[in-house]
């Protein structure tokens, strides 16, 4: 290269910087769209409707949800991986796009490190083993009991590799034979249960909470080490006979890959800001939520190390990779 062709490249680069600069500076100019992955009605579909109504009210800009419902989520976080990385697409992402669905799907569009920018941890929480209230179970031991004399005949609702693989793992430690009815999103899968379509399903507390305490459910156990301050007499899965049971639900909100760092520094500060407001942290802990607002680098870590505990539990249990 010629001394004439370095002029000019380093002419168009002192161009182009400050149009850079000046977009980072100015962002956001224009609406936010953010994937939500899953159909409406579910968890990760609530959280993004009342993040994003915050961040429309913090950064003045419009940020519509873009529900993209399918089995584990797969599409919508295959269009958030590979958006264009200006700040102006986020991802609702679940713990187990990040880190089960790389383990139990064969062909994944989109890889959960290589192709998203974590931004922060939203949330975390216990899971919730509910059934139809007409299944003649009261408590964890009685349903396991009934599973053992109907092998085959109690279905489970399935969104997603969370918590499909939570109930397999709880298949497993139980020694029971329930049948995976699927369902694209939480939504569903709580319309089928409350009308007694399946019998069992592990849900997220965001939606199961309101309908155990409405009578319209029956929580039997909780996924967790400790109890759910929201549903404090439901006792853990663990500490119904299944000793070393664990399972956490978590959200996230993740952008590109390659997203400007002064960008992501603004998303995380609002984002964080959000979740320490007083009705924010008062909705999410009434529904059996914490609110965490990590670093990007505290989640990165958090993806790494489950993403390997779930390998591994995939081949504990023997599930067998769609």
């Amino acid at each position: 290269m010629n001394h004439a062709t370095f002029a000019v490249a380093g002419l168009l680069l002192s161009f182009a910087a400050p149009g850079v600069e000046a977009a980072e500076a100015s962002y956001p100019s224009r609406p936010i769209r953010f994937i939500v992955p899953f159909v409406p009605g579910g968890p990760s579909d609530i959280l993004a409707r009342l993040v994003g109504q915050k961040l429309t009210e913090s950064m003045g800009q419009q940020v519509v949800p873009d529900n993209r419902g399918s089995v584990g989520g797969l599409l919508g976080f295959e269009l958030g991986a590979k958006a264009a990385p200006d700040g102006y697409t986020l991802t609702m992402a679940t713990y187990s796009g990040l880190t089960i669905n790389p383990h139990v799907f064969l062909k994944l569009a989109y890889d959960p490190q290589r192709d998203f920018q974590p931004i922060t941890q939203l949330t975390a929480g216990a899971n919730v083993l509910v059934v139809n209230p007409s299944v003649a179970a009261k408590s964890i031991r009685e349903f396991v009991a009934l599973a053992k004399a109907k092998p085959g005949q109690i279905n489970f609702a399935s969104t997603g590799a969370g918590n499909l693989l939570a109930t397999e793992l709880f298949k497993s430690v139980a020694g029971i034979d329930i049948v995976s009815i699927p369902y694209k999103g939480t939504g569903q899968a709580t319309i089928a249960i409350v009308s007694g379509e399946v019998q069992m399903f592990v849900m997220n507390p965001l939606v199961a909470v309101p309908n155990v305490k409405a009578g319209k459910l029956r929580a039997l156990g909780v996924t967790t080490a400790e109890r759910s301050p929201a549903l404090p007499d439901v006792p853990t899965i663990a500490e119904s006979g299944f000793p070393g049971y664990l399972n956490v639900t978590w959200h996230s909100v993740v952008v590109p890959a390659k997203t400007p760092k002064p960008i992501v520094k603004r998303l995380h500060a609002e984002i964080v800001k959000i979740l320490k407001q007083p009705d924010v942290k008062s909705l999410f802990l009434t529904q059996g939520l914490t609110p965490v607002g990590s670093t990007p680098e505290q989640l990165s870590a958090l993806i790494r190390e489950e993403s390997i505990m779930y390998a591994k539990l995939v081949k504990q249990i023997g599930y067998k990779p769609q």
